[in-house]
């Protein structure tokens, strides 16, 4: 009988622990709440309200990204502001999951740094489809920090639980190539990313890797002079 109830006891135990880590490091993007000395913006810059469109480059090429203010105005108001201060500029994907997502914004390049900021949920019913931008946090509702997420594929399940705050309308090949890994043995990392017009996007166009000035805040100057 003692032996039934320790064997019983030791199953209950391995299957709580069990239960915890998958809690606690689900398979969707999540992110543990900011650590302290994060990097934190200090060099914000204004931003006019038709300024939503985030110009970004990797080392692949330029990802053009049209934010929703209209679905999430907090998250979209918090990025602004930070890619405006290059707070992204050199900053790695640091969980990037074959089939499902890529992940950055994190300073430390742990998972779990941030700006020391959280913002509240803004869930939509904006569905997650192939190059859908949103926000990733831990398990609280209103944990949303710094830290994104761009879907490879259309991830329903995620519908509803994640703040969506804009879409790849340009340059999703280039996500694509982004390097796997939790974290990857290399990450690739956001050499520049800066806030704008769609009106100014426009007038940028994909230039090779070598053209960029990794961690230029101006977003009128980030390319090397010919």
């Amino acid at each position: 009988m003692y032996q039934k109830s320790f064997f019983t006891g030791f199953a209950c135990m391995m299957f709580a622990a069990v239960m915890a880590v998958v809690i606690i490091h689900p398979v969707f993007a999540e992110t543990p709440a900011p650590a302290k000395n994060n990097k934190v913006a200090t060099k914000e810059r204004p931003v006019s309200e038709n300024e939503n469109t985030l110009v970004m480059n990797l080392e692949y090429g330029q990802v053009i990204i049209n934010l929703r203010p209209d679905l999430a105005p907090k998250h979209v108001d918090r990025i602004r502001k930070l890619a405006s201060s290059g707070f992204y500029d050199g900053v790695i994907f640091h969980r990037v999951i074959d089939g499902f997502m890529a992940q950055t914004g994190d300073p430390t390049g742990t998972g779990r740094g941030g700006s020391g900021q959280n913002i509240p949920a803004e869930f939509s019913k904006e569905p997650f489809v192939r190059g859908t931008v949103g926000m990733a946090r831990a398990q609280h509702p209103d944990s949303a920090d710094s830290q994104f997420f761009i879907v490879f594929d259309d991830s329903r399940f995620l519908d509803g639980q994640y703040t969506v705050v804009g879409h790849v309308i340009r340059g999703m090949e280039h996500v694509d190539k982004i390097k796997r890994g939790e974290p990857p043995l290399h990450p690739d990392k956001v050499l520049w990313l800066q806030v704008m017009s769609s009106e100014a996007a426009e007038t940028e166009t994909d230039i090779d890797p070598p053209d960029f000035i990794e961690g230029q805040m101006d977003p009128n100057n980030h390319r090397k002079t010919k």
